[in-house]
């Protein structure tokens, strides 16, 4: 297989890119020699085209946070993940509860997903039983209904929280989970 000069794979697709409109595409080219059986060469080629300006936020890069006392019971920390930019209105956050934390009862105007990344936690709808909630797991909140999540007794729980505003807020908080409706 040919990889150089103006015959070549590279240069062929190079050629199919401009072609396509995507003469600004940057390529790369991966190469692989096995040591058996004589020399053979593989060619892999990835296109990156560029589409305008993405926004990468870094691990880490973001504050982490302490769960206000007004709208959590127990140690809680939030690390911001996102917040899409104008006329986007969702944001998201990683939320880590310690034992026996948990947030306030709450609703959300246009809902909330959560899924769960570690720990084993509960969730409760105004109304509703208890429910266990473990990694893997994704919950939904309707627009409007009254629940809490956090913690269990002994174990802490993480999750990302998604959630979107409708004319600027995404969260309406309201009074904290008593010790009884958390331990029922």
């Amino acid at each position: 297989m040919s990889y150089g000069g103006g015959g070549s794979k590279v240069s062929n697709f190079r050629h199919a890119c401009a072609a396509r409109g995507t003469a600004g595409a940057n390529l790369r080219a991966h190469a692989r020699v096995p040591h058996s059986q004589g020399v053979s060469v593989t060619i892999g080629l990835e296109e990156q085209v560029e589409t305008g300006q993405v926004d990468i936020k870094r691990s880490g890069s973001q504050p982490s946070g302490k769960g206000p006392a007004e709208w959590f019971t127990g140690t809680v920390r939030i690390d911001p993940l996102f917040q899409a930019p104008d006329p986007a209105r969702v944001a998201g956050a990683s939320v880590t509860f310690e034992p026996g934390a948990r947030t306030a009862w709450h609703t959300h105007p246009l809902g909330q997903t959560l899924i769960v990344t570690a720990g084993c936690g509960r969730a409760q709808r105004w109304g509703g039983p208890i429910e266990e909630i473990r990694p893997g797991d994704v919950v939904w909140f309707p627009p409007g209904e009254k629940h809490w999540h956090g913690a269990t007794a002994t174990t802490a729980m993480t999750h990302i929280a998604i959630q979107e505003q409708l004319n600027g807020k995404a969260v309406d908080w309201m009074e904290k989970v008593s010790d009884e409706q958390y331990q029922a």
